[in-house]
């Protein structure tokens, strides 16, 4: 099995809503001192409608709180069963959590997880034949660098030791305090795509020798996917900042959402060998011509500072850090039929990842215990939404 390393394998409308980052610090302000607690090839991203747009207005309602008291919450995998694995960013720590009740197992310690700034053990995916191989995907900051491995999760063993020994799947992303991406997730062709940072050195995102600020497509094994770009390559897309969101739609088209710097947020839509303009455009590009794609849909730095995304009801649905909303976009293939709109402004707090669900409805995670947030009683939690 190859393993590939740093060197190896080096619009819509322009609307006026605001998220989050200054160059002062990370994505979403300044630290704050912790708080204890299926085809072959990549499908087209020009693809067509694929039924009745959504309506303008929808509606997002909290019908449940799947569990309370959780520290550090970053990447959350349903399990078969409706069982969640939540990881923890700064203990390093998977849990499972209980569909019914809450009840929180320790799964194991991810071994390695150097956490400090925004790196840590962050995003997490299931293999798309977990039912068979039990492999558990990881993204992680270590000593020296960012990077995936996979492990074997047995749920018949004890309690805090039901992790197999991780294989490393990719190593040499570059890390930092800052913009260390982070969101993993298999794709409808079964490839592992990883969302990456540049950490700060804004160089290495137009650098396509650089894993970092991109968005990377490899086979499950590490490899580049069969389709990508540069055969050689895992590069899918550059020009990014820091990505910590990727979501399909029905037609089977990548979504991203991405930190801006100290202007705009957005919402991309992602196509092969696409050049998304940082640092050269931040937003909706102003003299790059047709060099750069342009986002779908920006915000100003104040209200989102995007994590995660998840597509659901016809509409993109992402989490706000700084903003401390939920955003709703309705798309009408792809293009927003309206103006988004937000939900939960400022009740939960600062929120870091949005999963579908198999009904149709949503799982939100908080992040308020990240160093950034001010924590309120049973932070973090996991919400369970029902939207439209």
């Amino acid at each position: 099995m190859q393993r590939r390393s740093l060197t190896a394998v080096l619009a819509a409308a322009s609307l006026l809503l605001a998220a989050g980052c200054s160059s002062g610090g990370g994505d979403d302000g300044p630290e704050r001192p912790s708080v204890p607690s299926s085809a072959s090839g990549a499908p087209s991203p020009h693809a067509g409608r694929t039924g009745a747009a959504p309506p303008a207005k929808g509606t997002a309602e909290v019908v449940g709180t799947v569990t309370t008291d959780l520290n550090t919450p970053w990447g959350l995998a349903p399990l078969p069963g409706g069982d969640l694995l939540v990881s923890s960013r700064d203990t390093g720590k998977l849990v499972r959590v209980a569909a019914d009740g809450g009840k929180r197992t320790e799964v194991g310690e991810v071994p390695g997880v150097a956490p400090k700034g925004e790196g840590g053990l962050l995003g997490l995916a299931l293999s798309p034949s977990f039912a068979t191989d039990h492999w558990v995907y990881a993204y992680f900051t270590s000593a020296s660098d960012n990077r995936v491995v996979r492990m074997t999760y047995d749920d018949t063993k004890p309690a805090g030791k039901q992790l197999g020994v991780p294989d490393t799947v990719f190593r040499g992303l570059p890390k930092g305090f800052v913009h260390n991406g982070g969101r993993i997730a298999f794709g409808p062709d079964k490839m592992l795509y990883v969302g990456t940072g540049e950490t700060g050195d804004t160089g290495l995102a137009q650098d396509k020798a650089s894993p970092g600020g991109k968005i990377l497509r490899m086979t499950p094994d590490g490899d580049p996917a069969p389709g990508n770009p540069d055969a050689g390559s895992v590069v899918y897309s550059y020009g990014h900042r820091n990505v910590q969101g990727l979501a399909w739609d029905d037609a089977k088209r990548l979504w991203a959402s991405e930190f801006g710097q100290d202007t705009w947020d957005e919402l991309n839509l992602i196509r092969p060998d696409g050049n998304y303009g940082w640092p050269e455009v931040e937003g909706i590009g102003r003299g790059g011509g047709t060099r750069y794609v342009n986002p779908v849909a920006q915000w100003r730095t104040a209200d989102a500072s995007p994590s995660g995304i998840a597509y659901a009801k016809g509409s993109i649905w992402m989490a706000g850090l700084r903003g401390e909303r939920l955003w709703r976009i309705p798309l009408d293939g792809t293009k927003p039929v309206a103006a988004p709109q937000a939900f939960f402004q400022g009740k939960y707090g600062r929120l870091r990842t949005v999963v579908a669900t198999g009904d149709g409805g949503l799982l939100l995670v908080t992040s308020n215990t990240d160093g950034r947030g001010s924590p309120s009683r049973g932070d973090d939690r996991v919400l369970r939404l029902k939207v439209s």
